[in-house]
């Protein structure tokens, strides 16, 4: 079996690309502030693909305070446009908790669109980048 899972392995494109020793560095761990105030610093991620809903929901869209650690998990559509998402994060987070000094989410779309990025600048967050499984932000 291990050799069937190494030549599978050697040959399909996706494994060879995502491999340690095909990508740069990543350099050196940049730790992330500790914030003492609850919602101070929250954290956000999608998960699709669900079944759907009696009201059509397909997502779930989770903002979760990284010192306490409580969540807000808000049902979405996956096809929800950009001004959907930000009247959701409004009613659901904004509204019970105020604003954000800083928010960590991966590279979804969503996030790293231009009008997210001047959304939190508006509301005085700074929006911050993770990838999966990196030791500072999967907490």
């Amino acid at each position: 079996m291990e050799d069937k899972i190494a030549e599978f392995v050697s040959r399909c494109l996706v494994c060879q690309k995502v491999k340690f020793e095909h990508q740069r560095p990543g350099g050196l761990l940049q730790p992330l502030e500790i914030h003492t105030c609850k919602w101070d610093s929250i954290s956000m991620d999608f998960v699709m693909g669900l079944p759907r809903s009696q009201r059509g929901m397909n997502a779930i869209w989770f903002v979760v305070d990284r010192l306490t650690k409580v969540a807000h998990f808000i049902p979405m559509k996956e096809n929800w446009s950009l001004e959907d998402l930000a009247n959701a994060y409004d009613r659901e987070v904004i509204l019970l908790h105020g604003i954000s000094k800083d928010i960590i989410s991966d590279r979804d779309p969503r996030f790293s669109s231009q009008f997210w990025r001047k959304l939190q600048l508006a509301l005085g967050s700074e929006l911050k980048m993770s990838t999966a499984f990196h030791a500072a932000t999967d907490g």
